[in-house]
């Protein structure tokens, strides 16, 4: 088959694709499991982490997998050389097995910035929907360490494994994300019956033993993730049209498309993971119940303060893998969007896509940077904290609470450099003894009450010489 190379792929493959947005469930089961909601809550501390797809498509630049499924939505649309041919772009997008070989990777680098930026949890893509899978499964041959792979004579060759090890080395908790679905497994897309759409191109209840030799190579795919990975202690799971015919519903717009049942049989696959892996946490994403451990709106951040455990997964770009030329978030957009968050009792999961060659971009790296800065004044109004369901947000304010503190975040507004004279936020009924500091400073700041009203008066010295930029924390003990 002729190949293409990156170069010309990317003249044809340079805008992100948006992406997919699944809503968020509303109806949570807290789990019963008591090592489970231990390290849920653990979780729940930690507040940022870091999400990280990769594969062979970021060698042509487009978002990940989706460009196979035949779907005449924004996300699917193919472009390039075979777009007119969908079985001619398959072939294409599988023998991108024989050119991926990411030299440049360096795990430990990845994981020292994410440290440095003050993010505390990973998710990586262990394998996406395409079926690719980026650990060394003997399941199958579609996978970075197989010999058509050059990567696969390299000594990291395993890299789901040397990411894992290189975090967890680093503190960081570890999550592997797996796609239920798998559309190059020939049990899930059939040949015999072309693929329509993202669902297995048959009725797994005409097929069962084809569908059930499906569910044994999920199973055993997960159960090789949990045995030979180290300590994992989130197994998230994406492809939520993967799902008993029961728990579909209709009134989501995205749901009431799937066509039949898809059950992967979650109790026995929880089960199986949580006895390699006391605690595990399980996202079963978007499937409310015992296997939503956390639910995770998509690209958004809800509205208002959700009272059980959730995450926004958001991308730091535009797209979730990699696309030349992508433009990346302000670092103080992420700010604004990390402490909007954490506001409203949630975790923030930023996503970056590594390179073809297994690299960031060097904005990544530099957004990173700078965000961290922030988080090393401002990290105690973020970590272990509760999120706000009395004060707020007002203004350009919002607030987080621990102990006896309450955080007023003040995000900068548009071409604000430095805090204003003055504060004031509603709610609010102080001691004469409370105490309020700046983050980063040392000095007693002033203030009044009138009624519920709480002024607080920043003074010139402070001003002048703010410490840090995009947002600022004012912590008010009731002493």
């Amino acid at each position: 088959m002729k190949k293409y190379p990156f170069t010309l792929f990317a003249l044809f493959l340079t805008l992100a694709l948006p992406a997919q947005h699944h809503d968020a469930s509303h109806r949570f089961t807290w789990p019963a499991d008591s090592l489970v909601l231990q390290k849920l809550h653990q979780w729940q501390d930690i507040k940022f982490g870091l999400m990280m797809h990769w594969g062979t498509y970021s060698q042509w630049g487009i978002v990940e997998s989706w460009s196979l499924c035949p779907e005449d939505e924004p996300w699917c649309r193919r472009q390039g050389p075979h777009a007119d041919n969908w079985y001619e772009y398959a072939r294409a997008y599988e023998n991108l097995q024989s050119t991926f070989n990411p030299l440049k990777f360096n795990p430990e680098k990845w994981a020292a910035a994410a440290k440095e930026a003050g993010m505390k949890y990973l998710v990586f893509t262990t394998k996406h929907h395409d079926g690719f899978c980026m650990f060394d499964s003997r399941q199958t041959d579609y996978k970075i360490t197989d010999a058509k792979t050059p990567f696969s004579s390299h000594p990291r060759a395993n890299v789901a494994k040397e990411i894992f090890e290189a975090f967890r080395e680093e503190g960081f908790m570890i999550g592997a994300y797996f796609s239920k679905p798998d559309w190059h497994s020939d049990d899930y897309w059939w040949p015999y019956f072309p693929p329509k759409d993202r669902n297995p191109s048959y009725d797994p209840a005409k097929y069962p033993e084809r569908w059930e030799r499906f569910k044994t190579f999920t199973h055993n795919q997960i159960r090789e993730l949990m045995e030979d990975y180290g300590k994992v202690d989130i197994l998230w799971l994406d492809g939520g049209w993967v799902r008993p015919k029961e728990t579909i519903d209709p009134s989501v717009s995205w749901q009431k498309n799937i066509p039949y049942s898809q059950d992967i049989d979650m109790p026995s696959l929880a089960a199986m993971a949580r006895e390699r892996q006391p605690g595990l946490l399980v996202v079963d994403r978007t499937v409310a119940g015992a296997f939503e451990n956390y639910v995770t709106p998509e690209q958004q951040t809800p509205a208002t303060y959700l009272p059980y455990p959730w995450e926004s997964c958001i991308t730091m770009g535009n797209s979730w893998s990699y696309v030349p030329g992508d433009q990346y978030k302000s670092t103080g957009h992420i700010i604004r969007l990390l402490t909007d968050i954490v506001s409203r009792g949630g975790n923030l999961l930023l996503n970056i896509g590594p390179g073809p060659d297994g690299e960031w971009d060097a904005v990544a790296y530099e957004r990173l940077k700078e965000v961290g800065a922030w988080m090393k004044i401002n990290g105690e109004a973020i970590y272990n904290t509760r999120g706000d369901s009395l004060y707020g947000p007002q203004g350009q304010a919002v607030f987080t609470h621990k102990n006896e503190a309450v955080y007023a975040i003040c995000r900068a507004g548009e071409g604000e450099t430095a805090p204003p004279a003055s504060v004031s936020f509603s709610g609010f009924t102080m001691p004469q003894k409370a105490e309020i500091k700046m983050l980063g400073t040392d000095q007693k700041l002033k203030w009044v009450q009138n009624e519920d009203k709480l002024s607080i008066f920043i003074p010139e010295s402070i001003r002048k010489q703010p410490p840090c930029r995009h947002a600022w924390v004012f912590r008010i003990r009731r002493l």
